[in-house]
């Protein structure tokens, strides 16, 4: 097994992390007083990405994208990880759903995407539909040539700062409570009549990127704005999801390392009882647990990638990267704010703002429970159990 970066990977981990080190990094402090990322330099940081060539890297080089695979992607994930999303989320990876367009979708939303004109959130989550989102109730009934949505989405990331939504809406006569409603995508315009997008409750873990509610009221949308078969969007939302929980695992490693070389850093220079804290075992094995846990983490991860190339990466190698890499950020966060004591709490250090962010990783795209499901399943069904 070759586990060496080609010279043209180790060039974008160095192109990423430059990039995130010298535009990213020093704008932390000022997103996480303010909320949010100012216009002005959430605009010069795009055009700066998109100026690197690092902009919708993960799209098809034909499509205009940087038509980077899988496992090279994933280390551009890792790099971006090292920030929050409120500033790695201006370095966008568009929705890899879009590649579903069709017709004029591409010209109106796939190509303008790619290029930096316009920017795409995805709504999938109900408030009655989180884990289970096949009881969601948003509902798009045909009429004519335009579908009439009604319902509600929540925790919908950055649609605040979005032109258009990648929407998931039940369109059969099926009650939700059968858990068997066909699910269908569409591309829908956030100024369309009838759609009302506001700020969600205010959370601790990545200040500066919101989370929105989506609200459709006989909301009118025309057909040929489906995106795919109807019915056949829970098949684009597996696809989604893959990537997305990689996405997970990636950022989450990358963010691991950096907290990892802080705790060091701090254990090497911080002096108690004559002597650097390192030297302390209550110290010196917190730190090699959790260099431990970060290698193992970027194992399961960069496997998981290079499956993905190979197009045998199943939902369980993406599972296990997601849910290990997660659990072993907060792990890893939570030990670093004790070796760093009172100071790992003050929010003059960054370690307290990494500690919150950790938390959120265990739940989105799937939680760790949902994680360890698909995981036993894969082990049982062989079983007939």
């Amino acid at each position: 097994m070759d586990f060496e970066l080609t010279d043209e990977q180790r060039m974008i981990v160095d192109t990423v992390r430059t990039f995130v080190t010298t535009e990213l990094e020093p704008h932390e402090d000022e997103v996480e007083r303010l909320d949010e990322v100012p216009p002005a330099l959430a605009e010069r940081i795009r055009r700066k990405a998109l100026d690197a060539g690092l902009y919708a890297a993960n799209m098809p080089e034909e499509l205009g994208g940087g038509g980077l695979d899988a496992t090279s992607m994933t280390l551009v994930e890792r790099e971006l990880g090292r920030t929050g999303y409120a500033l790695q989320m201006l370095v966008a990876r568009p929705s890899n759903i879009l590649q579903a367009c069709e017709g004029e979708q591409r010209e109106r939303y796939l190509l303008p995407t790619i290029r930096g004109e316009r920017h795409d959130c995805l709504a999938m989550t109900e408030p009655g539909a989180g884990s289970d989102v096949r009881s969601m109730t948003t509902r798009a009934v045909r009429d004519g040539d335009t579908y009439v949505i009604n319902g509600t989405k929540h925790f919908i990331s950055h649609a605040d700062a979005a032109d258009f939504v990648i929407l998931f809406a039940t369109t059969g006569a099926t009650g939700a409570t059968t858990g068997k409603n066909p699910i269908t995508a569409f591309l829908v315009d956030l100024d369309t009549p009838g759609l009302t997008v506001t700020r969600g409750s205010a959370a601790v873990s990545h200040r500066g990127y919101h989370q929105c509610e989506l609200s459709f009221t006989d909301c009118r949308v025309p057909a040929d704005r489906r995106l795919g078969e109807e019915g056949r969007g829970f098949d684009l939302m597996g696809e989604w999801l893959g990537a997305s929980r990689l996405s997970v695992a990636a950022t989450s490693v990358g963010r691991a390392r950096r907290v990892l070389d802080l705790a060091t850093g701090w254990a090497a220079e911080r002096r108690q009882f004559g002597q650097t804290i390192g030297r302390f075992q209550g110290v010196g094995f917190p730190l090699a647990d959790m260099a431990t846990e970060l290698e193992a983490a970027e194992l399961l991860t960069m496997r998981a990638a290079w499956k993905l190339d190979q197009g045998t990466m199943t939902d369980r190698d993406a599972a296990m990267a997601k849910l290990y890499a997660s659990e072993a950020l907060g792990r890893i966060t939570d030990r670093a704010v004790q070796i760093f004591g009172g100071m790992g709490l003050m929010a003059e250090l960054p370690i307290e703002r990494f500690w919150r962010d950790a938390r959120v990783e265990r739940i989105w795209d799937g939680t760790s429970e949902i994680q360890r499901h698909i995981i036993s399943r894969s082990l049982l069904r062989p079983l007939g159990s």
